[in-house]
């Protein structure tokens, strides 16, 4: 089961028949343009030109060059060090399973050579705009994000019957979206209503190619302002191994992830700890940080913050890299990273928190007038614990381990309504999002809340309904009970659009998929 819904999801969010028609979703709030992508890729937004800025802008930095730059000296090494460990784990965990990289072994390696090598590089895939995360910065205005996937650059490109040149792996440059001095090209300094504004102009752009790159490169365009200087942070997401189904286990991936933020001191890329990745192996090993961790997230101001999904745990509970393992299904798991920090998960070890513990903090919240969005039952805490983490969102209606796999312009006819770039999750935030950027342009008050990763926040909005990124063919749902004491409060919307009913893919949680129902009221497809 856990097998076929994971398969369900990864194909909704690939094929074009899951897309919505009419207005783009990311208008105003991403760059997802093949053609315009090609041709900014080919300037001062090229992976080169922003990592090595003095450099000669005509030549395409190849991964090994990338790799050979002294500011990325310490990413190579951690990266290693993340292969090293994967490997070690894998054979001690699993001895009769054999890994390596080839079709021959069981658990299937990324090549590191592929990374390392003079015929990759990283392309230009998107280009996403994240001033929802302005409560993470202020002064920063949130976050720019330039996401580059690794490719073979001594491929033709693809066309019919030929193998893609991309390579299952993404780097993402995180830029404050205005710098500490930003000026237009007035000399006028730039606010974030500004740069908000510039952002939701591109909505209704009706360009391409290099039409559309001149435009949101012109002096008032959005990515005038997209400068290296501007850098925060590298995050990168590789699909460290691959398992194919056989007769001892499912079909399984796992993605290894890690980010890196820039030292202006030393003028290179240190390992640092991914945002709220709950260090969940040492947290339970020690029992000292345990109960540091029950008292630091319980507090009624965090509590609240966790769950508005506003929450930024301190760094001495996180994680320096995370594997997403996919898919995972519905059902609790040791895959998901928050399993066994809640008591009744079925994990071997004392839990963090017991059900007491969150009772005691909801009735807290409610005696203090608090309205939660999202956590209003023991298990809607459960699952935010697991999707504010970095591989837990990463596990939720992902396309594979990836929320942004990009779009291939290197393709022969490259368009967005064959291969999607993104996955349902990213495109049912899109509302979210444009309505926090609208909201910056305009002044009004800013809620940048946001609801858990398997339902989009609509803030209003329809324009999602019936859709598989709200309660349509293919949505996540909770399967309610005709007596309301009897469903779970913090999933009580969680239902299907008309025609469509939930079919349970685990019954102790009660969760599933929408799918359509026949003439006799069964559920299509039926899930074994």
């Amino acid at each position: 089961m856990r097998f076929l819904i994971g398969i369900l999801v990864l194909l909704c969010g690939a094929l074009p028949a899951c897309a919505v028609e009419g207005p783009a979703l990311e208008r105003g709030t991403a760059i997802t343009d093949p053609a315009g992508l090609r041709e900014l890729d080919r300037g001062r937004l090229a992976l080169g030109r922003m990592m090595w800025p003095a450099r000669s802008a005509g030549i395409p930095l190849t991964s090994g060059q990338l790799f050979a730059l002294p500011s990325m000296a310490a990413v190579r090494k951690s990266l290693d060090a993340e292969f090293d460990r994967y490997i070690a784990r894998h054979k001690v965990n699993l001895p009769n399973e054999a890994i390596g990289v080839g079709t021959s072994f069981d658990f299937q390696l990324f090549d590191r050579a592929q990374l390392y090598s003079q015929d990759s590089r990283f392309v230009l895939a998107g280009i996403v705009n994240r001033m929802d995360r302005a409560f993470v910065s202020p002064e920063g205005c949130g976050e720019v994000r330039l996401i580059y996937r690794l490719t073979r650059a001594s491929a033709a490109p693809a066309g019919e019957g030929t193998t893609s040149p991309r390579l299952p792996m993404t780097l993402n440059i995180v830029l404050k979206a205005k710098s500490d001095v930003a000026i237009d090209g007035s000399a006028v300094a730039v606010t974030c209503a500004e740069i908000a504004r510039r952002w939701l102009d591109t909505a209704g752009l009706p360009l391409t190619g290099a039409d559309l790159a001149i435009k949101l490169l012109a002096k008032d365009g959005p990515l005038n302002l997209v400068r290296p200087e501007n850098i925060d942070r590298i995050e990168t997401n590789v699909q460290i191994a691959h398992a194919p189904k056989s007769a001892v286990r499912d079909f399984r991936t796992d993605y290894l992830l890690k980010v890196f933020r820039y030292s202006a001191p030393t003028q290179s890329f240190e390992e640092a700890p991914l945002e709220n990745q709950i260090d969940r192996d040492r947290i339970l090993a020690d029992e000292g940080l345990k109960h540091e961790f029950r008292t630091w997230l319980l507090d009624p101001s965090h509590f609240s913050e966790l769950d508005r999904g506003t929450v930024l745990i301190p760094e001495k509970f996180l994680a320096t890299a995370a594997i997403a393992s996919t898919p995972v299904g519905f059902a609790p798991s040791n895959l998901q990273p928050a399993f066994g920090l809640m008591q009744g998960d079925g994990a071997t070890t004392e839990p963090v928190f017991r059900t007491s513990d969150v009772v005691t903090a909801l009735s807290k919240a409610a005696g203090r007038g608090v309205s939660l969005q999202n956590i209003r039952s023991p298990a809607g805490f459960e699952r935010r614990l697991n999707d504010i983490t970095c591989s837990g969102c990463h596990q939720t209606r992902g396309i594979g381990g990836f929320h942004f796999p990009g779009v291939d312009w290197m393709a022969a006819n490259p368009s967005n309504s064959t291969v999607v770039p993104a996955s349902p999750h990213f495109f049912g935030d899109q509302i979210r999002r444009r309505d926090i950027l609208t909201a910056l342009r305009d002044g009004t008050p800013l809620d940048y809340s946001r609801g858990f990763s398997s339902r989009p926040q609509l803030r209003g909005s329809t324009e999602l309904a019936g859709t598989e990124y709200d309660d349509g063919w293919g949505a996540h749902c909770y399967q309610q009970k005709p007596g309301a004491k009897d469903n779970d409060r913090s999933f009580k919307s969680w239902t299907c659009a008309e025609g469509l009913s939930c079919q349970v893919a685990d019954k102790a949680t009660r969760m599933g998929m929408c799918f359509v129902r026949d003439r006799q009221g069964k559920v299509l497809p039926t899930v074994r």
